[in-house]
Formats: structure tokens, sequence, C-alpha cells
């Protein structure tokens, strides 16, 4: 028999009694166990560390330093703002009007007989593709964690440092190994609830992971010839625009400003529903940008004057954190402390992300199935697990398959499904939906984003987020696309 929880709401300083149904004793045992964060905080960091990930330590500095530095970075957070961070507001304000995941959330707030819920299961397929390769990344970062705690780099070669890479790519074994033990401590901790498992495990990751990159950063600095590499990657090199363009110059900024925030897929939809509504929106969106930002920036503080103190040119991708780095440690004083202090702070951002994510798989799996959190955990670890193999195997058992071409890898497959497709059509759909009379509208959304005290979204953007916005995320998509097919 359905239930209907009785509620009361305040509208124009009024008091009205209503009533919410929730199908079958399932259904309302969920409504009425469904945990909320315990702090801002908490919500702060745990949103930031779902953004926090490995593209910030082997992509942004290397971007950085290649497209011309300062300038860079200030076109960079010029497109945070106005691209990036209106998103994030509209992902959130769905969220935590909904108080819903995206399994949920469009119907809780579309208007009736419209489609706009048939996106949700393309963003859960997202935040599942999304996992099926970065547990395997999380792994690689852990293994590294243990091979430099252990001293497994102490007195090899340069050549024995990127055998380590080469040898654990070619193990099926131990990839399956680390990722299997990524997958179990992501989920294990998802267990335990919100508050005393996702938000309390995450706020420790986080604050360890912020006091962790600044040690780093300020020993990499001191390091002679550190600050050669502060300035190659901080101060502006104008003489680069006629190398790169202008042209390119802007759309990577747009591009990394907008992906930096994984905003497009519902991941951070599911802490929005968690928030309660003290605070706008636009500020914690704003606080959140600039922390996923400052260990962007700071990572590449690290990286630079490390490479220009030991004469090493600095890769992006795997080759720099997995080949290039070890092999600075490795040359320096005290290279084993230094080596695992930062494989920890990798380990801590990619897990970070992990335990976001799989949060978010579970809320979207109990919602949708009206299942507890204990299934839900038991059920997703072996599909993760399980459909996470094919990302391990394409680096030995099937290396000779190359989806997208040339030497690309299943992994490489999966990563530009969600960072070409997913995330901007996903982003898209949310825009379209907060500011056109079809979907939820503009008014809701705007109200929504300004209740609480701190930052407010103004009204005037309105015609900019209607009609210039949404051409800028086709611009994205477009590329996306042309990067895959063409």
């Amino acid at each position: 028999m359905d239930k209907y929880l009785l509620c009361t709401s305040l509208a124009h300083g009024e008091a009205i009694n209503f009533f919410i149904p929730v199908c079958g004793q399932k259904g309302y045992e969920y409504f009425m166990e469904r945990e909320s964060l315990k702090s801002r905080l908490g919500f702060i960091l745990l949103s930031a560390g779902c953004a926090i990930g490995i593209g910030n330590v082997w992509r942004f500095p290397y971007v950085v330093g290649n497209y011309g530095g300062g300038i860079f970075v200030l076109f960079y957070l010029f497109f945070l703002a106005v691209v990036g961070i209106p998103i994030l507001t509209m992902e959130f304000s769905i969220g935590r009007a909904s108080r819903k995941s995206v399994a949920r959330a469009y119907q809780e707030l579309e208007p009736a007989g419209s489609k706009w819920h048939i996106h949700s299961n393309f963003a859960i397929a997202g935040n599942y593709i999304l996992m099926l390769f970065y547990t395997t990344v999380a792994g690689w970062m852990m293994y590294y964690f243990y091979k430099f705690a252990a001293g497994g780099f102490s007195d090899v070669t340069p050549d024995a440092v990127k055998s380590v890479f080469n040898n654990l790519l070619s193990s099926p074994g131990t990839m399956s190994f680390w990722m299997l033990i990524v997958v179990i401590f992501g989920f294990g901790i998802c267990s335990l609830g919100l508050q005393k498992g996702v938000e309390k495990i995450t706020k420790f990751m986080m604050l360890a992971l912020l006091s962790l990159i600044v040690v780093l950063a300020i020993h990499a600095v001191r390091l002679n010839g550190g600050i050669e590499g502060v300035k190659f990657y901080l101060l502006p090199d104008f003489s680069k625009l006629q190398e790169i363009g202008f042209f390119n110059l802007i759309t990577t900024a747009m591009n990394q400003s907008f992906f930096t925030l994984s905003v497009g897929m519902g991941s951070m939809m599911i802490f929005g529903s968690y928030i309660d509504k003290s605070r706008t929106l636009l500020g914690e969106s704003v606080n959140i940008a600039l922390l996923d930002t400052a260990v962007a920036i700071i990572a590449g503080l690290i990286i630079f004057p490390s490479c220009f103190a030991f004469g090493v040119e600095p890769d992006s991708g795997p080759s720099l954190i997995f080949i290039t780095l070890p092999n600075i440690f490795t040359s320096m004083t005290g290279g084993r402390v230094w080596g695992t202090l930062f494989f920890l702070f990798m380990t801590f951002a990619s897990l970070s992300t992990v335990i976001a994510v799989f949060e978010n798989i579970l809320s979207c799996c109990m919602e949708k199935f009206n299942i507890s959190r204990k299934k839900a955990v038991i059920i997703n670890l072996i599909i993760v697990a399980v459909l996470s193999l094919p990302c391990v195997f394409g680096f030995n058992i099937w290396s000779s398959f190359h989806p997208l071409g040339g030497e690309s890898t299943i992994l490489d497959l999966e990563d530009a499904l969600v960072s070409n497709l997913i995330l901007p059509i996903g982003s898209l759909i949310y825009l379209l939906f907060c500011v056109t009379k079809y979907g939820w509208g503009f008014d809701n959304y705007i109200n929504e984003a300004n209740t609480g005290n701190g930052l407010k979204m103004p009204r005037w953007p309105k015609v900019y987020f209607t009609y210039i916005l949404p051409v800028i995320l086709l611009v994205l998509i477009v590329e996306g696309i042309w990067n895959i097919f063409v």
C-alpha cells in the first residue's frame, strides 16, 4: 500500500501542510532514512574532491606551461567564471530542489508529460563508464605509493624506473589486484553511510591532500633552479601566442575550465541533494571552483620546479606521473620520502573522486530500484569490478585492440566518451532544463540558487544563459565528437 508523508512548508509566511506520496514500504523507509551532510565543510570538500582528480596533476600544469603560462591561467579563470560555475550552480540547484539523485531528479521537477528524465539514464551510464577506467588509474597511484614507501625505487636507474611502469601495464594480475583494492575500498567507505563513511573519510583525505600538496610545492620551489620552473609556469609568455594561435588558446582554456568541475552527469547533483538551504549555490560553487583550481595550480608548483631543477622536460599524461617524476624523486636527497608523499597525495586525489562517484551510483540505484544501501553496495561492487577488467586488459591481453586508432587503448575510448560526449551534452541538457519554459524554468532555477546567505546569481545573465552559453557548449560538443571520430 502506498504511504503518504505529511510535510509542512512556509509559503509567503504561512504554514501549509501537504502530503508527499512515497510508493511502497521500501520507498517510505528510504525517504525517512535518507541522510544529509553533517556540515558545510563536508559539502565543499566532497564536491571539490569529486572535481579534484588525476587531470589536475597530469594535464593542467602541462597545458598551462605550453599555452603561455600566466596568460592561459587568466583565460582559464575567465571561462571558469562564465562557463563552468554557472553550469555547476544549475546541477546543484536541480539536486537541492528535488532532493534526489540524477536517477529521479527530473521526475520531481520536469513539467508533466515532458521527457527530460530520459537523460538520467545516460548520466548514470556516464558515472559507470568513468569508474571503469578511473579505478584502474587510481590503482596505479596506490601501487606507486606502496612501491615508494617500501623502498622499491631506491638506487634504481632511469631505465629501471621506466620498466616499473611498463611491467605494471603488462601484468593483468597486478593491475587487477590494485583495481580491486580501489573498488573494495571505495564501496567499503560508502557502505558506512553518508556521514559516517563518505563525508568523514573524504574530509580527512581532502584535508590531508591539501596539506601534502603545500608541503610538496614548498620543497619543489626551494630546489636549486626551481624558481626558473615557477617563472616558466606562471609568467605570461606572449610570444607563444604566435606559435599556438589565439583561437587555440581560447578553446583550450574554455575546455579546461569546463571539464575540471566534472559537471554534466549528476556526480555533483547528488551532493546538492544532501545539503540544506542555508547558503546560496553560487557562493558554494565559487568556493569549490577556487579550491579545485588552487590544487591544479599548486600541482604545477611541484612539477615544473622539480623538472627545471633536474633538467628534465615536463611531459603530460601517465608518462609525467609514472616515469618523469619518479626519476626526479630517485635523483633528489630524501627522494623516497618525497616520492611516497607525492603518491600519497595522488592516491587521496583519485580516491576522493572514486568515493564521490560511487556515492552517486549507489544513490541512483537506491532511488531507482528501492533497495537498501547494503544491497546496492554488493551489486555495484561486482558490476564495477567486472566491467573494469576490459580497461586493465587493454594494456596487455587486448593490447592489439585500438578503438580510436593509432596506439589508443580501451582507457582512451572510455575517457573520450565521458570527457568529450557525456559531460558536455549532459551540461547542455541541464542548462536548457534550467533556462527554458519547456523545462524547470529560469525563475525556479534562480530562486533555488539564491536561497540562503551568500553570493546571489543575478537575473541579467538570462539572455547569456539562453542564447550564448548553449552555443559555447555546442562548440565543445562538436570539438569532442571531432576528436573522437575524425
